[in-house]
């Protein structure tokens, strides 16, 4: 993809840069693209690592690519299991103010993040968030929950909306504009997806949810096109201009999240919320830039968490 289509990432990443490096256990970079995307991440400023691992391996990933880690700390684990306990255990001693995955499982690193003993668990429920870029889109979309949460309830999309939300406001997002999606754009009761997304929009107008403008259901053409919206004579702030989409289950998210990807070229910046610290997911299929931008969204959300430590908190 040319650089053009990455200015929205770009922006984030250079408004990360100008914030002071945050500190972040990477558990188990293992492999090439994990251990390099964290040194090239510190090299950028945008994290200070923690890395997280079986000293051996890391050594000897770094010797056969030729990776620096020069001034970088190794924190020595026996396997992937430890290191997802140890990156956990550093952020709870305060150690660190980001965690990030190397080239362990997602179920080993969240295993640990939502043990209740131990864990990273808060009053909110987890989630997470694909920041997307696309190409000749004018902001990023964020789309959640497009990973963890496969089929939540209405009190789930409660703090669904609320963690993207808090995000949009953590990118310097001006206004969090939050459509409910479905298939339709009117409530219809053999379509619960419908409905909850109408008892949300009511449940943001009475102050449950907070920080952002929700409309709802909306299907997805009449949410981020003018024209569309238009059509079907739908006057909202949020029709035609959302900036964050809400997926009914995750099975709906991941597609849309992936077609956007294969089929519109977008870049898919990963982070979960609703613990303690953002979490920093990534694949091993990330570009450099995807695996930067998802460590810039995580440092600009740590340095609004520590503006408002008790919201963080839920």
């Amino acid at each position: 993809m040319s650089a053009a289509r990455h200015e929205n990432y770009d922006r984030l990443i250079a408004r990360a840069r100008s914030l002071l490096p945050v500190s972040t256990a990477v558990a188990h970079p293992c492999d090439e693209p994990s251990l390099t995307g964290a040194i090239e991440a510190a090299a950028l400023g945008l994290i200070a690592p923690l890395l997280v691992g079986p000293r051996d391996r890391i050594l000897g990933v770094a010797e056969q690519f030729g990776l620096n880690l020069a001034g970088l700390e190794i924190v020595d684990t026996p396997h992937s299991h430890a290191s997802a306990d140890e990156a956990v255990r550093l952020v709870r001693e305060g150690r660190a103010e980001c965690l990030m995955k190397g080239s362990l499982h997602t179920d080993e690193l969240m295993g640990a993040v939502v043990s209740r003993e131990g864990g990273l668990r808060t009053a909110r429920r987890i989630s997470h968030c694909f920041v997307m870029d696309v190409p000749n889109h004018a902001t990023p979309l964020i789309i959640s929950d497009a990973a963890i949460n496969i089929a939540p309830s209405l009190e789930d999309k409660v703090h669904i909306v609320q963690n993207a939300i808090d995000l949009a406001q953590a990118l310097g997002v001006p206004e969090a504009r939050v459509a409910i999606l479905s298939a339709m754009e009117t409530v219809n009761p053999k379509i619960p997806s419908t409905v909850e997304a109408a008892a949300l929009c009511k449940m943001a107008d009475r102050g449950q949810i907070t920080g952002g403008i929700l409309d709802g259901p909306l299907a997805l053409d009449n949410a981020i096109d003018l024209q569309a919206a238009a059509i079907k004579k739908i006057a909202s702030p949020v029709a035609g201009r959302a900036n964050v989409l809400i997926v009914p289950d995750l099975e709906a998210g991941n597609m849309l999240a992936k077609s956007l990807s294969f089929l519109a070229g977008a870049a898919a910046a990963g982070i979960v919320l609703g613990a303690k610290v953002p979490i920093i997911l990534t694949s091993r299929a990330d570009s450099v830039t995807t695996r930067l931008a998802s460590c810039a969204v995580a440092s600009l959300v740590a340095h609004a968490r520590r503006a408002q430590p008790a919201k963080a908190l839920g």
